[in-house]
């Protein structure tokens, strides 16, 4: 069995993940192919955006999103995510048992007692108005039935994982500071989120295998967990397994991927790109050893910016009064600080509809 090295694993990712060529592709399209977006920070997405595509303007990202035909919702690893509709409803079902189990982990003592499909009714009993409501509006609304959790676990356990909700805009547009305002995902889009297969098969956690390949492969089945957050998909992946093809990494793990997706030659040149917080270019595996030393593992857990240098995460980035404030992890050449500088310059006239080029990189 062929052995991918990590450079030809980075390479791989970068391609898959459109940070090797920026892509020609419509905003929406890019959503898609990369399963969405993180989104806990509203405005990370943009730069992630930036980073990928050719020419992106912000405002065909904010006229998706009032549009309706993408969404803000907590899904994969029950966070916040930038999703396509379609995804959205496609995949909520698939993530349900997930949610709920992850929230239990952190309030399974506070919720003792509380009959989850009975709140889940009262949830929706308060929501079927139509209005939106923040998590801690929708919390104290059925508080006095369960007192003892508290108005922000019965909140948080509704609208992270007992109902399906979208988080409306204002809240995700570009240059917009807005709070959390919650609606029911089937009632912003009109159509209820597709059920569980009635037969026992799982088309759902099939297409998330391939689709997981086609965005974040070659990658192991541990990879593929720590991207959904979802256990349960070694069914899955032995129904798509004869679609497959089959690599180790140098740790010996066996890597499965599309037959027809690119993995670039380890040596292909990788240009620099700024990366936002919590990238699933980073995110989106259990090794992240692809792309990022494991002493700076913790940068992107903490919510770090981060550049790519050659492909890996070699410094971290801000944003000060208008100049691109660059920190370098280690020693940067200095073709590599022209060419961070170069992307910098260019990331802050972005940010600043060009009024700015400022960047800075520290010693």
């Amino acid at each position: 069995m062929t052995v991918l090295d990590t450079r030809a694993l980075n390479r791989a990712t970068l391609a898959r993940q459109l940070l090797l060529d920026r892509a020609g592709l419509p905003v929406r399209d890019a959503v898609a192919h990369l399963c969405g977006l993180q989104a806990q920070e509203p405005q990370e997405p943009f730069v992630g955006l930036w980073s990928r595509l050719r020419a992106f303007e912000p405002a065909a990202l904010s006229d998706l999103l009032t549009e309706r035909r993408v969404v803000r919702t907590i899904l994969m690893r029950r966070t916040v995510h930038l999703l396509t509709a379609e995804d959205a409803l496609a995949w909520r079902a698939r993530h349900d048992a997930m949610l709920r189990q992850r929230m239990l982990g952190v309030y399974r003592r506070e919720l003792d007692g509380v009959d989850l499909d009975e709140l889940l009714a009262a949830g929706r009993e308060v929501m079927a108005d139509g209005e939106p409501r923040s998590m801690s509006e929708i919390g104290r609304a059925v508080a006095g039935r369960w007192p003892a959790p508290g108005p922000r676990v019965l909140g948080e356990m509704l609208v992270a994982a007992l109902i399906p909700m979208v988080q409306l805009p204002p809240r995700g547009l570009w240059r917009t500071k807005a709070g959390v305002s919650n609606v029911p995902l089937s009632s912003w889009l009109g159509r209820e989120i597709d059920p569980p297969a009635p037969n026992g098969s799982d088309p759902v956690g099939e297409a998330l295998v391939r689709r997981y390949l086609a965005a974040y492969g070659p990658a192991a089945s541990a990879d593929l967990r720590a991207w959904c957050g979802l256990a349960g998909l070694p069914g899955a992946v032995a129904a798509v397994r004869h679609e497959l093809v089959s690599f180790r990494d140098e740790r010996g793990r066996e890597l499965l991927d599309l037959p027809d997706a690119p993995r670039p030659h380890a040596d292909t040149p990788a240009p620099v790109r700024f990366l936002p917080a919590f990238d699933n270019a980073i995110l989106g595996y259990h090794d992240r050893g692809r792309i990022i030393d494991d002493a700076h593992r913790g940068l992107s857990v903490a919510g770090a910016r981060v550049v790519l240098v050659d492909g890996r995460v070699a410094a971290t980035w801000t944003v000060e009064a208008g100049t691109v404030a660059v920190t370098p992890l280690g020693r940067l050449s200095r073709a590599d600080r022209d060419e961070v500088a170069e992307q910098g310059r260019e990331l802050a006239a972005f940010l600043s509809d060009q009024d700015s080029h400022g960047v800075r990189i520290d010693d």
